[in-house]
């Protein structure tokens, strides 16, 4: 870095995710000035419950957000604002008083609501919300969770009648505790965090009372819907003390704003621990009949909010990860593309990851994770591909199911995450998706999503017009698939998914 790169102004956003927190600060132009990062601890109590420590994710938030200044040599004063994207639907409950978490976060993998689920469904089943919300009621959402912790934590039900304890998903968290916490800090969330509760009604973009009533929920726990791009507060202490905090987006929104979809029928889709795609719709909020999400993309200020459909797919980076710590058949990530570059085909066998069920375009949670097609002269390297091919199969059924609910083909697919660095799993998924595959120069959408947002409400940058032109394409990948081998490949996968579904059996 030379010296002149060091002195502002700077965006600063955090980003607190699923494995993971860091802070990256962005200069003018997009570009990343510095990074810090740091894991937290998984915490599984039983098969299916997956929990986070939010009292050490607050502490790594503080720490990268000092490492990243640290590391750029940054001056806190060249820190315009900050903004802040997180994992959606991961859900907390904490005192007020105290500041103290009554429970650790339920992520959003966890699965432990799903007889709660069904029973909330009542006659209905998973529809009862979708008009109101744009969601199925699953166990992947956070209103369910937040019923069970009152329901299940000794106590925790009349504290809050008592107004004595606030809901929050990670953003309205990082939040609180940036702007004071039990001193004076901003109890908020923004539309996007908020459209993942299954308690916001998508048309009026409040909290819809009818759905508390029937989740037995308290409205005094709730945190106020703000806008995505507006100034909620300003930090108290620590490294950017007295910076205005002025953005807010779940992971996934980030992305889409990130990777400039502000167009209606944009798409892109993330490649992290789950992979999630987004298409703008505009203003139009687009009920999915093909098992897709409505949800609220973005809303700038006090602007219209932009609404976007959403296929969810629970595990792909996390396969890749599970490959490597579970069956010791790979010793680091990067590792799986050579393994699997070692052979022609995936020699018949197909891998769906049902791991927590399937999500979209499915959702049911019955099912659990197959390797299909198996023969004798199937080998590592032929699993290997086909946990590639999982993902880019994974991706094409949602695409198939956008184009079905939107009408609007896809023209090219935008993508970045982590496991955007694998170029065979591009050229896959370009072969299966028969549409080109587009990689971005700052592959970290997530965070600059953020970032611009929070650098709109402040002025930093004028409009989304300018946020394009910081965008820059770094590869792009083309289909080079026969069409025939191409449906035939697809009706393979389509029947390897058939036989993850109806295992895990209701009494169970």
């Amino acid at each position: 870095m030379t010296d002149a790169h060091t002195s502002g102004p700077f965006i600063a956003a955090i980003d607190q995710g699923t494995t993971s927190s860091r802070c990256i600060v962005f200069d003018k132009d997009g570009r990343i000035v510095s990074v810090d990062q740091k894991e937290h601890e998984q915490i599984f109590p039983r098969p299916g419950w997956v929990e986070h420590d939010a009292t050490e994710i607050w502490s790594n938030v503080q720490e990268v957000v000092a490492g990243a200044l640290a590391k750029g040599g940054i001056a806190a004063a060249d820190v315009k604002a900050i903004g802040i994207t997180n994992q959606r639907e991961t859900t907390l409950l904490w005192d007020r008083n105290t500041g103290e978490p009554v429970h650790h976060a339920l992520v959003w993998q966890d699965t432990r609501t799903d007889a709660l689920c069904k029973e909330l469904g009542r006659n209905v089943g998973q529809d009862r919300f979708r008009r109101e919300t744009g969601l199925p009621l699953a166990s992947y959402f956070s209103g369910p969770k937040v019923r069970w912790l009152l329901d299940n934590v000794e106590g925790l039900r009349e504290r809050a009648e008592r107004g004595e304890i606030l809901f929050g998903t990670m953003d309205s968290w990082v939040i609180w505790n940036l702007t004071g916490g039990t001193d004076g800090g901003v109890h908020v969330t923004d539309v996007t965090n908020a459209s993942r509760t299954l308690l916001m009604n998508l048309h009026t973009m409040e909290w819809d009372e009818k759905i508390l009533h029937s989740m037995d929920i308290p409205a005094s726990l709730l945190p106020r819907i703000r806008s995505s791009a507006e100034v909620y507060g300003h930090v108290k202490g620590g490294a950017l003390d007295g910076i205005p905090v002025a953005s807010a987006l779940g992971d996934q929104q980030a992305a889409l704003f990130g990777q400039t979809c502000f167009a209606e029928g944009e798409a892109k889709s993330t490649y992290g621990t789950g992979t999630f795609m987004l298409m703008n719709t505009g203003d139009k909020i687009i009920n999915s009949y093909s098992g897709l999400l409505t949800t609220v993309g973005y809303q700038i200020g006090d602007r219209k909010p932009v609404y976007a459909l959403e296929g969810s797919i629970a595990v792909t980076g996390s396969l890749v990860q599970w490959m490597r710590d579970q069956m010791g058949l790979i010793k680091s990530a990067a590792e799986i593309e050579t393994l699997a570059s070692s052979v022609e085909d995936n020699g018949g066998a197909y891998f769906v990851p049902a791991f927590s069920g399937l999500f979209a375009p499915y959702w049911r949670s019955d099912a659990r994770g197959v390797i299909a097609g198996l023969t004798r002269y199937v080998t590592k390297a032929h699993i290997a591909r086909a946990v590639l091919e999982a993902t880019a199969w994974q991706t094409r059924e949602i695409t198939d199911a956008m184009t079905k609910d939107s009408g609007v083909e896809l023209t090219a697919l935008k993508v970045d995450g982590g496991m955007t660095s694998n170029n065979l799993l591009m050229q896959t998924l370009s072969d299966f998706l028969d549409a080109p595959v587009v990689r971005p120069m700052v592959a970290e959408t997530t965070c600059l999503g953020a970032a611009y947002a929070a650098g709109l409400a402040v002025g930093f940058w004028p409009d989304t017009d300018a946020l394009r032109a910081n965008w820059r394409r770094a590869a792009e990948w083309t289909p080079r698939m026969d069409a025939d081998r191409r449906d035939r490949e697809y009706k393979s996968w389509l029947k390897a998914v058939e036989r993850t579904m109806g295992w895990i059996e209701d009494e169970e």
